[in-house]
């Protein structure tokens, strides 16, 4: 008798479908690029047509882990274009420095789970320095992108999202693409804001996510949700890869439910759009938001309460969270760990049911 074969797992490194975004038939010519292309796009934009826009951070000479800079020093040279020891409390320094001495200064943080070091010169320092001094001086020519999210095989220190960290914090805006159109666009309208801008890149979709992205110049509204689909039995709220997700459960629930769901994707979750999110709550009266960072303290709780306060008389059901748990971001457990769509199509399952 032969012998049985040992147990095969198989763990999906993409626990979604990516939906690519069809460019408006205002765009103009269109090339195909991946996300961390569509970011390199912008940067050579914003170096071209700014003269004092450096870039900075760790390894971003040779073209970054992600391959976000590549090419970039050998276009714009040394001086413009350049590491920075491995310091991320220093690279954010710095770059409220430069910025306040008038240039544009674009940092990298190599890892949004890096970026706890530099808390306190974004949070005290570049959030603040507008209101301590009285608006003369400022650092608002300040964007720092970092790549964020679940990757499939990041573990603690390369999975986690930060955002509802600096939610917390006036002075700062907070922004999450979902693809490289969106990338391309809000990327430019940070470096160009006269804000410290925090730009998270959701590292899964760098070569994962794939569209037409528009060759020209161009940006994209900060503090603007998109609705994504229309419906009128329940609004899903995410933003960044969690967009995709849900994307997914839409068709789920029309399929097998017969439900209508509204999918709005918040693309900037400070200071966030709360009037699309309210006038969409009003016509369904139910709501789901879901995120990979952990529930407790997550920004989908914000949005839940004011839903709550905005929208309670409309609500037929409990606003539901689907979100990470409250444990570290495990290796082996990620897919376990993460909202995928079972659980969010359970969850309007029980909002239906209600």
């Amino acid at each position: 008798m032969a012998a049985k074969k040992p147990l095969e797992l198989s763990r999906s490194v993409q626990h979604f479908t990516f939906n690519p975004q069809t460019p408006s038939t205002k765009s103009g010519d269109t090339t195909r690029m991946n996300l961390f292309q569509a970011v390199n796009n912008a940067l050579d934009i914003a170096l071209t047509n700014d003269p004092t826009a450096v870039i900075f951070g760790e390894d971003v000479a040779f073209g970054g882990v992600f391959r976000c800079t590549v090419g970039l020093q050998d276009k714009f040279g040394k001086d413009r274009v350049f590491n920075t020891p491995l310091c991320e409390q220093g690279i954010a320094g710095f770059g409220i420095g430069l910025a306040a001495a008038g240039a544009t200064a674009v940092a990298e943080i190599q890892f949004a789970d890096y970026i706890f070091p530099a808390f306190d010169q974004l949070v005290n320092e570049a959030a603040k320095f507008r209101y301590r001094s009285g608006n003369q001086f400022d650092c608002g020519s300040l964007t720092v992108r970092a790549p964020c999210g679940a990757v499939g095989h990041g573990a603690m220190y390369h999975s986690q999202s930060v955002e509802a960290y600096f939610a917390h914090t006036p002075g700062l805006k907070v922004v999450i693409p979902r693809g490289p159109i969106q990338a391309k666009g809000l990327l430019l309208s940070c470096i160009r804001d006269k804000n410290p801008c925090l730009f998270f890149e959701p590292k899964i979709l760098y070569r994962l996510a794939v569209e037409q992205v528009p060759v020209k110049d161009y940006m994209i509204p900060l503090s603007k949700a998109e609705v994504v689909v229309e419906g009128h039995d329940v609004t899903l709220i995410g933003w960044g890869t969690q967009v995709h997700v849900l994307h997914e459960v839409c068709q789920m629930a029309a399929d097998q439910l017969n439900v209508s769901c509204e999918l709005i994707d918040l693309v900037t979750v400070l200071p966030w759009d709360k009037q699309t999110i309210i006038n969409s709550v009003k016509k369904t009266g139910r709501v789901l938001i879901a995120h990979e960072a952990p529930i407790t303290g997550g920004f989908g709780a914000e949005i839940a309460a004011t839903i709550q306060k905005e929208c309670f008389l409309n609500l037929e059901a409990p606003i539901y969270r689907v979100c990470g748990y409250d444990t570290p971001f495990p290796h082996i457990f990620e897919p376990f760990y993460l909202p995928d769509k079972w659980k969010c199509f359970d969850a309007i399952k029980k909002l239906i049911n209600f």
